[in-house]
């Protein structure tokens, strides 16, 4: 064949004349590096019946795979079942493309013929056909859900699922997170799932800067049935999208948006109109989103929507009112980060009186959010049970001391980074927010102090049960001290970080809990020995479960007291603690403990010694934290994760490391 296409002599092909008998064959020629034979026509594939080899022709062996794809197409939509599909698109790449993009009502398969046959016959005999007599290939109501991630994302993998999933239930749910991989998904992977899964209730998609309005505009105008869409960095994707989904998707609840920068106020205009039942909406990061699509949202849904979350916008004051006047339905509302909302916006939102059913009330990096502001949100707000305040930087002690006084329904209080709050704030929130509070946090609050003095008149607080102090430097003894006398129901008390607290602080807190604590958490209070553990373990060690003493100055002894008293406990974090070979084999010496969860890292003086007390705890552990034991050896890790697969048949992971240590984590098998 390559001297055929290498001559360069005389322009007759043939000298001796031609070898066509009909002059009109003269167009008959042979493709370069393939040695088929092929006569003019509109397909080659389906005439090149010879294959020239070894001088000669010879007729080729038929094959299915000379069909064109119009014929294969017509073939795959009559197979009379969703199964025999499934098993054609295993075949080859070209197979799966033609049955994902048939769509369901284009299935024109024999059990269709014959139920007609058969309705027809029963209509002339009996004057009518039951359900029971036609043997109809149902598919499923969507009930199954795949989850793509990185670079399984392709268009191959969607075009499986449709198919796959077609016949064993339908797909319901799709969640697809994008990868930079060229290979990702685009528009075909999408319209493969339009076509083969109209059944379709939720969809995903994450970082997939390769699918646009065609792929989107696929999916609205195949899954009718459409109730969740989260579209989360996809640049391409604009207002032509949403305005598709709006008119294919009327059965839309959810919508959350998230970083595209080409959606704006027409799209959600779109959805607002054509979506009567929006129950929530969640838009972050959206540049060209405003005042106008916000109130389109709000004022069309006013009695459907429940949840909205409103972060990154360039909204104003205008929006907040919008919400304070139309939000009759609203039960969550989280705001964060708003630099065009001002205090003005608040108050408006707090005096609109139509948030009466909000339950939940989030806002974070909002210089609007003053005392007076927030106030008026509290009074008007008769329902308000959760309230989270974080990096408000105009909030003083008064607002939140009359914010806590005008919500009286308010049952959780969390604060974090609002650094105008001192010792006086936090007790008179604790004070004022009524009988009903159950927990309290704060977190990072640098401007608390822990003072002795001008403190309100204190009462107790009989339904608060958890109590959490996370990072506050300020934070000392007088303030836990106080607390004791506060708070006599706690079952939860979580203390981290804080280096001013000592002995002579936690011991009242923990001999004024009555009802008995479940979980404490000490982890990074520093200045703490074993008189508190000892006294946790004596008080409270018939109904405690979790332990977190991570960082403090504990011995062996501290694990004596544990196991002897502490039964019910199932978390244990001794991490960075001075505990040797003997706490381990005294914690092991107590049959009765149950432990679950065991951390031990960064306990340098734990060695090889405590490999069969490590055992016999493994009885009942799923998890085990070794990392940073530095005198533990490899050699140990290896023994111990063979004799713990032995006994309790656990599946073990370890991870070695020569500069961090030896640890490993072991989980039950499913």
């Amino acid at each position: 064949m390559s001297k055929l296409f290498a001559f360069s002599g005389s322009d007759d092909f043939c000298p001796g004349g031609s070898i066509y008998p009909n002059r009109k064959e003269s167009s008959l020629f042979f493709y370069p590096n393939q040695d088929v034979y092929f006569p003019p026509c509109k397909r080659c594939r389906v005439s090149s019946p010879f294959v020239f080899a070894g001088g000669k022709f010879e007729q080729k062996k038929p094959s299915i795979e000379i069909l064109p794809d119009e014929c294969l197409f017509e073939i795959f939509r009559r197979l009379p079942g969703g199964q025999e599909r499934s098993t054609c698109a295993c075949v080859s790449k070209r197979w799966l493309t033609l049955v994902s993009n048939i769509r369901r009502d284009e299935i024109n398969d024999n059990k269709t013929t014959q139920a007609s046959d058969l309705e027809y016959e029963s209509t002339d005999k009996k004057g009518g056909v039951s359900s029971e007599d036609v043997d109809s290939d149902v598919e499923g109501d969507g009930y199954l859900s795949r989850s793509l991630d990185g670079k399984k994302a392709t268009d191959v993998r969607l075009a499986s699922i449709a198919v796959g999933t077609a016949s064993r239930g339908g797909l319901g749910k799709l969640f697809i997170r994008g990868s930079k991989s060229r290979y990702g998904v685009t528009t075909v992977g999408l319209r493969a799932i339009s076509r083969g899964c109209p059944s379709l209730r939720v969809l995903s998609l994450w970082n997939l800067s390769s699918v646009g309005d065609e792929g989107l505009c696929e999916i609205a105008n195949g899954c009718h049935q459409l109730e969740k869409l989260d579209l989360c960095h996809c640049p391409s994707i604009t207002d032509k999208s949403l305005l598709a989904v709006a008119k294919g998707c009327t059965n839309l609840t959810d919508l959350t948006i998230e970083g595209c920068a080409n959606i704006g106020n027409e799209g959600l205009q779109a959805i607002a109109r054509s979506c009567p039942n929006l129950k929530y909406v969640s838009i972050k990061d959206c540049p060209l989103v405003g005042d106008q699509g916000v109130a389109s949202l709000l004022s069309s849904a006013s009695y459907s929507l429940t949840k909205v979350k409103l972060q990154a916008l360039s909204i104003t004051d205008v929006s907040l009112a919008i919400i304070g006047h139309y939000g009759k339905a609203v039960t969550d509302l989280s705001l964060t980060s708003l630099p065009n909302v001002s205090e003005k916006g608040f108050w408006v939102m707090g005096n609109g009186h139509g948030l009466q059913k909000l339950k939940s009330f989030t806002v974070t990096s909002c210089r609007g959010a003053t005392d007076l502001g927030l106030e008026a949100v509290g009074k008007s707000c008769p329902n308000l049970k959760q309230l989270c305040l974080s990096k408000c930087p105009f909030l003083s002690d008064k607002g939140l001391s009359s914010l806590a006084k005008a919500a009286s329904s308010l049952e959780c209080l969390q604060l974090e980074e609002c650094h105008r709050i001192t010792q006086f704030g936090f007790f008179c929130s604790l004070i004022n927010c009524g009988a009903k509070l159950k927990v309290i946090s704060f977190a990072n609050c640098l401007g608390i102090k822990d003072l002795n003095s001008g403190l309100p008149p204190l009462s107790p607080c009989e339904s608060l049960s958890s109590l959490s102090i996370h990072n506050c430097p300020g934070f000392g003894d007088a303030s836990l001290f106080a607390l004791g006398k506060l708070c006599p129901h706690l079952q939860h008390v979580e203390l981290c970080g804080l280096h001013g607290i000592t002995d002579a602080g936690v011991l009242p807190l923990l001999e004024s809990c009555e009802a008995g604590l479940l979980k404490v958490n000490l982890s990074g209070c520093v200045n703490l020995s074993d008189k508190v553990v000892q006294t946790i373990s004596n008080l409270h060690g018939w109904t405690l479960e979790l332990l977190n003493l991570n960082g403090c100055k504990i011995s062996d002894a501290s694990l004596v007291a544990i196991g002897e008293n502490c039964q019910l406990l199932t978390d244990l974090d001794i991490s960075k603690c001075t505990i040797t070979d003997s706490g381990i084999a005294a914690l092991a010496h107590f049959n009765p403990i149950n432990l679950q969860i065991l951390s031990v890292s960064g306990c340098s003086m734990v060695s090889d010694k405590s490999l069969p007390s490590l055992g016999k705890l493994g009885e009942t552990l799923l998890g085990l934290n070794l990392q940073q034991c530095k005198a533990i050896s490899s050699r140990a890790v290896e023994l111990l994760t063979e004799q713990l697969w032995r006994s309790s048949g656990m599946i073990c992971y370890y991870f070695l490391s020569l500069k961090m240590g030896v640890g490993f984590f072991m989980a039950e098998f499913p």
